[in-house]
């Protein structure tokens, strides 16, 4: 069973099926102990669930159940969602789909 992060509280509320995200901190050094300038991190493709929407109305008219929760941390595709800023914080917008894997 995956293990859940505490994830705090944020005004946004996705819509239908997608999911709030903020990024987990990238490495700031390599396997090897080498300390990586900020311009040569890769942005992190891992977050934490922080909200999520209402879940996608089917054809017969009821909503689909998400497979992630709010506090799952999570691995997404490079190029998944729009990145926001809400009160100085970054967050990712995404649908679910665009979820690979739960860690943990």
């Amino acid at each position: 069973m995956a293990t859940k992060t505490k994830a705090k509280k944020v005004a946004v509320r996705p819509l239908a099926d997608r999911v709030l995200i903020q990024r987990v901190e990238a490495e700031e050094k390599t396997a090897g102990g080498i300390l990586l300038p900020e311009s040569a991190k890769e942005k992190p493709k891992e977050g934490i669930i922080i909200s999520l929407g209402e879940g996608k109305t089917l054809d017969n008219g009821e909503k689909s159940n998400f497979s992630v929760s709010v506090g799952d941390r999570v691995l997404f595709t490079s190029y998944a969602g729009t990145e926001v800023k809400y009160q100085g914080e970054e967050y990712i917008i995404m649908r679910e789909d665009d979820i690979l894997a739960i860690i943990g």
